[in-house]
């Protein structure tokens, strides 16, 4: 796949005239071309011209970064170095902006681009009209093969390129149809993957293939194939995929949702989601993106457009439910994609919510029902996608599964049900209830549903896997899993949140993005000034930069599971308060009310609890750090009993104490 407008060797590429290089680019170029970027790709053309006829290598123009959805200016490869070059033609300032855009292309080639992971990459910032800077060549901390960002203007250009060759001169030189060749096999966050989707991107595009990742594809294929099955047959189908925390499970539905995105296509399908934080940010990142590039192609569109059309296809599920309320006849969509279905009101709080919101005391369907019921109004086909995370209900009234079986076996005998072989898996507590379909003809079990590697973290699948053995106080499992993740993925523990902080800070680079999260439960951190009850804009907190004190960057406002749930950070803080404490008797559940901790007995309270801290302990793509605090001996609400059996319960496990 040749991902560059203009790719050539170094040779070629100075025998060739400027008006030659930027007739290819002009051709290559997705978008009509601007006066501005005509004349930005002459002065590049220009400045390389004069400091490249020393070296042999190859030239990239316009390299694609399909993951970012953005372009690397020129990339080149010399000798044993990459070197990505961001020009600020006319620019006379090197901002911080920039910089971490630079970064940002560095670290995506680095770790998704299979050919470039253990090559030498030397990202430089170039402000054509800046005084001549000060920059030394120095490897990055996490000693990666990765250079700090080197500042230079056009004249010193030349100058810095030979001096990053010089220090890496006992580099064994690239091969560069070898490097070409490399996949790229990119792990995006949900808010990229569901930018890049919306633009057209394939899943396999944005998504790894290695074949421990495959079945992401696979998966999407199968709910597919099965809503094609059921519009040929006319059929009404009911599927549920299942997957570990981060596999993928919404980006399914997001493909599926972009592919059929045309209200005249007769596949036209909705994403739903009962995450009201995921679906808000969702809709401002897309929104956001669409003005971004209708402004790139000289466009202009209001961002309450952008923001109208998105809301298409991804919905607040409530808002779904409250449109098939008022009208009776089918909904526009005969393909309904349910995110985090597991979350789905029962009967009592559905009832509870129409008597009391609504006005309707005689409602008696639970919204699992309700919600096949509005495409169960179509007269020929329909299909429900219900995306199922297992250890996912965090919150009073949500479901499970069972609700929806249940709803099956209740109302809809005909409906087919096509079933992921793995809900019979003890976190998704649905095993007895499948039992009362094992009657049915129209029941059809299949591996295919399942996605069984989380792709959240691309340094390690088993993130996921380890947080489930803590929980499940599996010590021993626990610290064998741990050794296979420590390389790869870094995870230590401290009581000072200070320290905390600056690991955090360390260990990001560019605009990798790290937060502190905490349980909603965890109202005695306040000495530390995190305090749950205050509340946040997660928009702000997921999508505003480093500038920007309500993002999460600042390290001042916390989210809670109820915030990041679907949702991911680079690097993340946990911090861990006395609601959920370890014991030899088990975990042992605490809500903290008035002025004292008080002892949770209701075994589904219990369990949201638990679950919280699941959702926590897997948000970060890349490492955490788990704080315990120490307490205070002096203050009866954070007896340093309630959090020392905790910490050393996780050191013996084998974390690595942040001293």
């Amino acid at each position: 796949m040749n991902r560059a407008y203009y790719s050539n060797s170094i040779s070629n590429f100075l025998d060739s005239s400027v008006n030659e290089i930027i007739g290819i680019l002009s051709s290559a170029s997705e978008y009509p071309v601007e006066l501005t970027q005509l004349k930005a790709w002459e002065d590049e053309i220009k400045i390389l011209k004069e400091i490249l006829p020393f070296y042999y290598g190859s030239i990239y123009f316009e390299y694609s970064i399909p993951r970012m959805g953005k372009r690397i200016d020129v990339l080149l490869v010399i000798e044993s170095v990459i070197f990505i070059l961001e020009f600020k033609v006319g620019e006379k300032e090197f901002h911080s902006y920039s910089i971490d855009q630079v970064w940002d292309y560095a670290l995506d080639l680095k770790n998704f681009h299979e050919t470039s992971h253990d090559k030498l990459i030397a990202p430089i910032l170039i402000a054509t009209q800046a005084k001549r800077p000060y920059s030394t060549i120095s490897i990055t901390p996490q000693n990666d093969q990765l250079l700090i960002p080197i500042l230079s203007n056009s004249e010193s250009l030349l100058n810095t390129i030979q001096s990053v060759l010089d220090f890496c001169q006992d580099g064994e030189s690239i091969d560069i149809k070898n490097w070409e060749q490399g996949r790229y096999h990119p792990t995006p966050t949900i808010i990229e993957a569901a930018m890049a989707l919306y633009n057209n991107h394939s899943v396999a595009n944005i998504s790894r293939s290695d074949a421990s990742a495959i079945n992401l594809s696979q998966t999407s294929e199968a709910v597919s194939e099965i809503i094609r099955y059921s519009k040929e047959r006319s059929e009404k189908a009911i599927c549920f995929v299942t997957g570990v925390p981060g596999a993928g499970k919404t980006l399914v539905g997001l493909n599926i949702a972009t592919t059929h995105i045309n209200k005249d296509d007769e596949l036209y399908s909705v994403f739903l989601s009962g995450n009201g934080p995921l679906v808000a940010i969702l809709q401002e990142a897309l929104a956001r993106d669409k003005v971004k590039r209708a402004k790139d192609k000289g466009k202009k569109i209001k961002k309450s457009t952008a923001r109208s059309d998105v809301k298409a296809f991804i919905q607040i599920v409530h808002h779904f439910r409250d449109d098939g309320l008022k009208d009776t006849s089918p909904p526009i969509e005969h393909v309904a994609l349910f995110d985090e279905a597991q979350r789905a009101w029962t009967l009592e709080q559905t009832a509870k919510f129409m008597r009391e919101k609504k006005g309707r005391p005689d409602f008696e369907m639970s919204e699992p029902e309700f919600l096949i019921s509005c495409l169960d109004r179509h007269p020929d086909w329909a299909v429900v996608v219900c995306l199922v995370g297992g250890g996912q209900e965090i919150n009073t009234g949500e479901a499970g599964i069972s609700e929806w079986i249940e709803a099956l076996e209740r109302s809809f005998p005909y409906w087919k049900i096509y079933i992921s072989d793995r809900l019979t898996d003890s976190e998704y507590n649905a095993k007895d209830i499948l039992q009362k379909i094992k009657h049915r003809p129209n029941v059809d079990y299949s591996e295919s549903l399942h996605l069984a590697v989380s792709m959240r973290s691309f340094r390690a699948e088993n993130v996921s896997l380890l947080v489930k053995q803590i929980l499940d106080l599996d010590e021993k499992n626990a610290r064998n899993t741990l050794k296979e993740l420590n390389d790869k993925y870094p995870i230590v523990i401290t009581r000072d949140l200070t320290k905390a902080k600056q690991w955090l800070k360390a260990k990001a680079r560019g605009t990798e993005r790290y937060g502190i999260v905490v349980s909603s439960q965890a109202q005695r951190l306040k000495p530390y000034a995190i305090d749950v009850k205050s509340p946040i804009d997660p928009i702000h907190w997921f999508l505003d930069d480093k500038e920007d004190v309500r993002s999460s960057y600042y390290l001042e406002d916390v989210a809670t599971e109820f915030h990041v749930q679907g949702l991911e950070l680079d690097w993340a803080c946990v911090a861990w308060d006395g609601d959920f404490r370890y014991s030899t008797n088990g975990w042992e559940q605490y809500s903290f009310v008035g002025s004292k901790w008080n002892h949770i007995h209701k075994p589904e309270r219990k369990l949201y609890l638990k679950n919280a801290y699941r959702v926590l302990l897997t948000r970060a793509r890349q490492g955490m750090v788990i704080v315990v605090p120490s307490g205070d001996i002096e203050d009866p609400t954070r007896n340093p009993d309630y959090y020392n059996s905790t910490f050393n319960y996780l050191k013996e496990i084998g974390f690595d104490v942040l001293e």
